[in-house]
């Protein structure tokens, strides 16, 4: 228990809290002395809200003379006197299971992971799609379209299939593109697309004038198929329509600022990767996500990974009173699925 709070306050904050994720509604004296089973009279009682009120755990709506939890109140909630259920739901686990299997590829599992968040927490999930160059390059193939139209298909990760068009600076024969891809396949296979699109760069920097016209057209339509398209970093939220369901006039306002901040994409991904940095589970709850619109809500993440390195993050998006103590394991279970899927 921290040294701050004493062990019956931090007990009718406990109560206090839980009461207020399955209602919704502020918890009057009475009704914690006798939720929180402890033998105190409801004086007593009042002087401990009062007393955690002026800490800033709770706050007294206008509309009621009980009390509600704030962030900071949840904050402490969450780190100091939160009991996770260790148990998840098996139904839940079967789903996961089934769903997460590594016979699916990388753009596939991570849709799914979130989809089977949202549905499972009743929250909105979200996921950031995998970087495509922190992913290794297994074989790429050219073919001929008109003009100088290439249609490139790229093999990644073993499993990702990706095609896109670019625009060669020469005509190719199909002879000459086959050749092209055996000679990218031969250098880069294996490799990280990252690394193989900063060695093209430097390559093509540094000896574009001493190569022949076919070796510096084929290293620049290589550099083309294998470089970032713009936008390739994103994230999926999956359910948004979860946050309305029940919502009253003004938290219907606040949603739709926060549905504005979803449309900020830079703003939620610099959110997100913070997260895919941390080393497990990691909780923000109101505006530590970073922007005034997220005041009402908790945003709760994990990391996956492919085994070798971190790809990106899943989680969900709620009301600060969410069932934290059920939805944190169902992240952290789903990340280390999806890790699991990715790692084969």
């Amino acid at each position: 228990m921290n040294d701050d709070l004493s062990s019956r306050a931090g007990k009718l904050l406990q109560t206090l809290v839980a009461l207020h994720i399955r209602d919704g509604l502020p918890v009057g004296s009475q009704t914690l002395r006798q939720e929180s089973g402890l033998p105190v009279s409801a004086a007593t009682v009042r002087s401990a809200m009062s007393d955690l009120e002026e800490r800033g755990f709770l706050h007294s709506p206008h509309t009621s003379a009980g009390r509600v939890p704030t962030a900071q109140g949840y904050r402490f909630f969450v780190d100091s006197l939160l009991q996770v259920k260790e148990d998840l739901d098996q139904r839940a686990m079967e789903v996961l299971r089934s769903e997460l299997h590594p016979d699916r590829n990388a753009t596939e599992l991570v849709q799914t992971a979130s989809t089977l968040l949202s549905t499972i927490t009743s929250q909105a999930g979200l996921v950031t799609v995998p970087r495509p160059a922190r992913q290794p390059l297994r074989q790429v193939e050219f073919l001929p379209l008109s003009g100088d139209r290439v249609l490139v298909i790229l093999v990644i990760n073993q499993r990702e299939v990706q095609n896109r068009i670019i625009h060669t600076r020469r005509v190719f024969s199909e002879e000459e593109l086959r050749d092209a891809a055996a000679l990218v396949n031969a250098r880069f296979a294996g490799r990280e697309l990252a690394d193989v699109q900063s060695t093209l760069a430097q390559e093509l920097a540094a000896a574009r004038s001493q190569l022949d016209d076919y070796l510096s057209a084929t290293l620049d339509m290589a550099q083309q198929a294998l470089s970032d398209e713009p936008g390739t970093r994103d994230y999926l939220i999956v359910g948004e329509s979860r946050l309305l369901e029940g919502a009253s006039p003004q938290e219907l306002e606040r949603l739709r600022e926060l549905f504005a901040a979803f449309e900020r994409k830079q703003d939620m991904l610099h959110l997100l990767e913070q997260c895919s940095a941390a080393d497990g589970v990691k909780i923000f709850i109101g505006e530590e996500a970073g922007a005034e619109e997220f005041g009402d809500y908790s945003v709760i993440t994990a990391p996956y990974s492919d085994g070798a390195r971190t790809l990106g993050v899943v989680g969900v998006i709620g009301p600060t009173r969410m069932a934290y103590d059920r939805v944190i394991p169902i992240v952290d279970v789903t990340s280390r699925m999806l890790s699991a899927a990715l790692s084969v």
